[in-house]
């Protein structure tokens, strides 16, 4: 059996119209006061910040994409014979679940969208229930339970991993036989450093994104190929 680690990054989803964050047209570069939108510390202390964040997560595309054929490639080879598939998301879409691979099997090293969480009680409930009292009126909705402020299920900037999932996608980089790091940057620590320890574990090194990463020397291979194509072939190719 041989283990597949993929570490996906926001590069994956643009096929599903989900822009990037770091790229030539990426959030970040039109638009860099987005930023605070998904920065702790100006988040909680800023209500405006807030309410533009509830109407960026009611109205952008994130919940009503649709998985597209790089995440359909990876639920295809978790399910051919020989293969143990692990992915380590950066992404907080959910799509790589939507596409057919088991929860089990993916590790959201960024949380989730789908979620909310309560900063006071730590209440989770489902995105979509928060975002009817936003339709209803509710600009800034509150934990019902406790009255405190809610955020999306993630880990914005200047708030630290879940160490646990932190500490296995650590032990699935050394273990993996074939290692991926598709549509990330590699820029944004820790989850970055899990390709460089994959490769110094053994593992096979292939990264796919468009521009260079900071551990594109220490790949076997490197492609600059759209993801959409060029990773279904690659996942080909090793079955």
């Amino acid at each position: 059996m041989t283990l597949v680690a993929i570490l996906s990054g926001a590069g994956i989803s643009t096929d599903s119209g989900i822009s990037d964050y770091r790229g030539p047209d990426g959030l970040w570069r039109r638009d860099p006061d987005a930023e605070k939108l998904v920065t702790y510390s100006s988040y909680m202390a800023d209500p405006e910040i807030r309410r533009r964040a509830w109407r960026m997560r009611r109205d952008g595309p994130g919940l009503r994409a649709r998985p597209n054929t790089a995440h359909t490639a990876i639920a295809e080879l978790d399910r051919t014979d020989g293969f143990a598939v692990r992915v380590l998301t950066q992404n907080v879409d959910g799509l790589h679940q939507l596409a057919g691979l088991p929860d089990r099997k993916v590790l959201e090293l960024h949380g989730t969208a789908r979620a909310v969480l309560c900063t006071g009680c730590h209440a989770r409930s489902p995105m979509a229930d928060a975002l009817a009292r936003v339709d209803a009126g509710e600009e800034d909705p509150v934990c019902e339970l406790c009255g405190s402020v809610l955020k999306s299920a993630t880990v914005m900037f200047g708030e630290r991993l879940d160490p646990v999932v932190l500490g296995q996608a650590m032990a699935i980089a050394k273990a993996a036989e074939v290692f991926l790091a598709v549509g990330s940057s590699l820029q944004v620590q820790p989850a970055a450093s899990l390709a460089g320890i994959a490769a110094e574990n053994g593992a096979r090194l292939v990264v796919v994104n468009a521009e260079p990463t900071p551990y594109d020397e220490f790949a076997d291979e490197v492609v600059r190929e759209p993801i959409g194509t060029a990773l279904p072939a690659l996942l080909r190719q090793l079955a």
